[in-house]
């Protein structure tokens, strides 16, 4: 759909999906989504498949826990076996249930959600039925393929992330809606939760026109959308402010951990360099693991597992080149595409950074602290940032630049693939 963006010029939603996708220096860019992060080891195994088999065998986690494909057939007028063998594969498997909504599937949810003690509701029901009703309505096809919901067990992890509607637990009754990122929130009870959160987005719908991507493109858009939903949300049944896990604080930084279950087993959570699968390493995920779930952190949590065999998983794992134990460098960083998979790109970020995090940095490297959060980025636009206090190593046509700081929302807003 055309929109008008916040400043003035009328242009389509560049989001790509798996049927509508990016045309990159390296080929077509296909991205996947994948509510609440979670896949099964068949859906995985499939999505490996298809990268190796039809792409460039680069599978990018992005930060709403998404999936991209790099290098799909990108010919000016492909042929219907080509345009259509990547949709019928993953949609064989259930990651495409719906082509008219695909692109608007964006649902965050904690990872562990219902394992841990910290996990005040079991969001993962919340997520399905949302899902399910995103689908059903044919008017929500039109929301931008930035739009984002996030399920928030009680953690708080997800809150910083600032997603258009936010439901975060503060009881195992209900919680609040939190709107475009505001502090403040509606109070709601866990059965209504989904039609609330439907009911934002038809309202945001109908108060953007069609004229903006996110909740925070409309002036005073969070208090707005309150507005139109506080008498419905508003009935909170004597729900319990209660009291969050932890303290609500920026985006937590991402490292390999075991995580104790409620039930005895545990969870492993793996980082993935970069933020990148090679096709094997995620056969080799799906290999160990029932059930995958990707995190907004680009790292992938595998749940349930026997305390006896976390070793051996790890051990596998780390053959497979992904990282298992806590402390590693490659913890909080991220990069863009880089060249030469970008036109824009000024440098190499992807190699630049892996030998920054390997020690086998260039006499040209610059110098970047380390354990806080680092996006390298190969222009203006950097891509693929994670939200809040990062430090920005950005190439320029005469090396690269250190900065620390948050990126404004204009820059946000000039993005063509805001959550790579």
């Amino acid at each position: 759909m055309d929109i008008a963006d916040f400043y003035g010029h009328v242009r389509p939603d560049a989001c790509p999906g798996a049927l509508q996708v990016h045309i990159a220096a390296d080929g077509a860019l296909a991205r996947i989504r994948i509510p609440g992060g979670a896949l099964s080891a068949t859906q995985l195994r499939e999505v490996a498949d298809c990268s190796a088999e039809l792409g460039s065998g680069v599978i990018e986690l992005t930060s709403r826990a998404n999936l991209q494909l790099r290098g799909l057939p990108s010919t000016a007028a492909p042929s219907a076996a080509e345009a259509g063998a990547f949709a019928a594969r993953i949609a064989a498997v259930g990651l495409l249930p719906s082509e008219t909504h695909e692109r608007v599937r964006n649902i965050l949810a904690s990872p562990l959600a219902g394992r841990v003690d910290a996990s005040l509701v079991d969001v993962r029901p919340l997520v399905t039925a949302l899902d399910r009703g995103l689908c059903a309505s044919p008017e929500l096809a039109e929301l931008s393929g930035r739009f984002l919901f996030a399920l928030d067990d009680g953690t708080g992890d997800l809150l910083p992330i600032g997603a258009d509607v936010t439901f975060l637990a503060t009881s195992p009754s209900g919680g609040l809606l939190h709107l475009g990122g505001a502090t403040a929130g509606i109070p709601v009870l866990v059965d209504e939760v989904v039609p609330s959160m439907l009911a934002a987005a038809s309202a945001f719908l109908e108060l953007s026109g069609g004229t903006a991507w996110r909740v925070s493109d409309l002036p005073d858009g969070p208090a707005l959308l309150a507005s139109r939903l506080q008498p419905a949300a508003s009935r909170d049944g004597g729900v319990s402010p209660g009291r969050l896990s932890r303290e609500i604080g920026s985006l937590r930084a991402p490292d390999a951990r075991v995580v104790p279950q409620r039930d005895g087993r545990v969870a492993l959570e793996v980082v993935v360099p970069l933020g990148r699968l090679s096709a094997d390493q995620a056969r080799a995920l799906a290999d160990v693991a029932g059930e995958v779930r990707v995190t907004p952190w680009r790292t992938a949590v595998l749940p349930d597992l026997r305390p006896e065999d976390v070793e051996r998983v790890a051990d596998e794992l780390t053959r497979a080149g992904l990282v298992t134990g806590p402390g590693t460098a490659w913890a909080g960083l991220s990069a863009c595409t880089g060249s030469p998979g970008c036109a824009k790109s000024l440098a190499d970020v992807q190699g630049d950074a892996r030998r920054w995090a390997t020690g086998t940095r260039e006499p040209s490297t610059p110098a970047v602290p380390e354990g806080v959060l680092v996006h390298w980025a190969g222009c203006e636009r950097r891509c693929g940032r994670p939200k809040g206090e990062v430090v920005d190593v950005v190439a320029t046509p005469t090396g690269y630049r250190v900065g620390h700081g948050r990126k404004t929302e204009k820059t946000e807003k000039t993005e063509t693939r805001g959550d790579m």
